[in-house]
């Protein structure tokens, strides 16, 4: 793959020029002293990323770019939940830095960088609020998103971050009942915001619907069913899911209370499509950002996905308004077989808030051994 591609007439930049962000997902100390998002910025289409508890386990976990800062923490006497948030809120405050320049000529559009709460808050949603708030405060960068569960007591707490003012990346949204969920409590946030005097224009949100993993557990289903209806529905069930989720942000944005709000300075909480590499070798490894490219939405990817975006996606400016039938003909078809929508989006988003709880702790363990050893 040669780097020499354009930024104007790379898949990436056809992606972006269709109105879709492009965002990484995936940060660590060595991406952001290498200088590699500025490259990713200028060769990639970049301009923001995402982290989660997996993604800051895997940067701590392997070199050695963390040590001059574990050393300091060890001499401090720091707990180590007081140090992974000091490492952590580090590396996204440096690297909002980095794509300060893009929210700035965005408007506040772009140039983003997302840190999360806590998983073991994801059912607390007044730990999770404080929690928000004291992340929001301590990297103080107007281009940070706070990253929280749509679990429900997770919507509480994003209505409530909204109204304080704080910018929030909505995460592991699996089902369209829960995503309508989201979007109420994000405008319930605004309306707050707005008797309490604040700015609406400098709260910004997006939803983050999570696409790969529903095709992970409804195919592991339709394998098991093993009749051939059943086999020719594999691998279509997360792009029609995140179309229909589409369909929703359309409906209710034009909706009479949307865009009062929206009128008084407020802005739309885009679609996120995340968890878009590829799990399944039969499928294209681009499947998740080509068969979803549409205007106003953010696709968030790790590297590999994203080169191979660069490398040879074919992108079309709109793949999803069209699609709506299809797609409800998609799930219906599934349903049909005795699969349960309601029953797999449950427990996707009960692994999901598991597998970040694992995570967290392989996070912690890192952290409390390189403090012992540098002690």
């Amino acid at each position: 793959m040669a780097d020499t591609t354009t930024t104007t007439t790379s898949p990436t930049a056809q992606l972006s020029a269709a109105g879709v962000s492009i965002w990484l997902d995936d940060l660590s100390r060595e991406r952001i002293n290498s200088h590699g998002l500025e490259k990713l910025i200028e060769t990639r289409n970049v301009v923001g990323v995402t982290t989660n508890p997996t993604i800051f386990a895997s940067a701590l976990a392997k070199g050695e770019a963390y040590d001059a800062q574990v050393a300091e923490l060890a001499r401090a006497g720091a707990s180590v939940t007081d140090a992974v948030f000091a490492i952590t809120t580090s590396d996204v405050g440096h690297a909002a830095d980095v794509f300060r320049p893009i929210y700035d000529s965005t408007d506040g559009f772009d140039g983003r960088v997302s840190i999360e709460v806590e998983p073991g808050l994801a059912h607390d949603a007044a730990g999770t609020i404080e929690q928000a708030k004291r992340l929001w405060a301590s990297i103080d960068r107007p281009n940070v998103m706070i990253k929280i569960p749509a679990t429900r007591e997770g919507l509480e707490a994003i209505t409530e971050t909204i109204a304080a003012g704080i910018s929030v990346n909505v995460t592991l949204i699996f089902s369209l009942e829960r995503y309508r969920e989201v979007i109420n409590a994000y405008l319930t946030g605004l309306e707050k915001a707005k008797e309490a005097g604040i700015d609406l224009s400098t709260i910004h949100s997006v939803a983050s619907f999570f696409v790969s993993r529903v095709d992970t557990e409804i195919d592991k289903r339709l394998d098991a069913i093993g009749t051939d209806e059943a086999k020719a529905l594999k691998g279509k069930a997360g792009v029609a899911n995140a179309r229909l989720a589409y369909q929703v942000f359309q409906q209710e944005f034009a909706s009479e209370r949307a865009q009062s709000l929206l009128a008084a300075g407020a802005h739309w909480q885009r679609p996120l499509w995340a968890s878009t590499g590829v799990k399944d070798p039969n499928l294209p490894d681009t499947l998740y950002v080509t068969e979803l490219a549409v205007h106003d939405t953010v696709n968030t990817m790790p590297e590999k996905t994203l080169e191979a975006t660069f490398d040879h996606a074919v992108v079309t400016p709109d793949a999803v308004t069209g699609h709506y039938d299809e797609a409800n003909e998609v799930l219906d078809a599934i349903g049909s077989l005795g699969i349960s929508y309601a029953e797999v989006t449950a427990q996707l988003e009960r692994e999901g808030v598991e597998k970040f709880v694992v995570s967290w702790n392989e996070l912690l363990d890192t952290v409390t051994a390189a403090l012992e050893a540098a002690r």
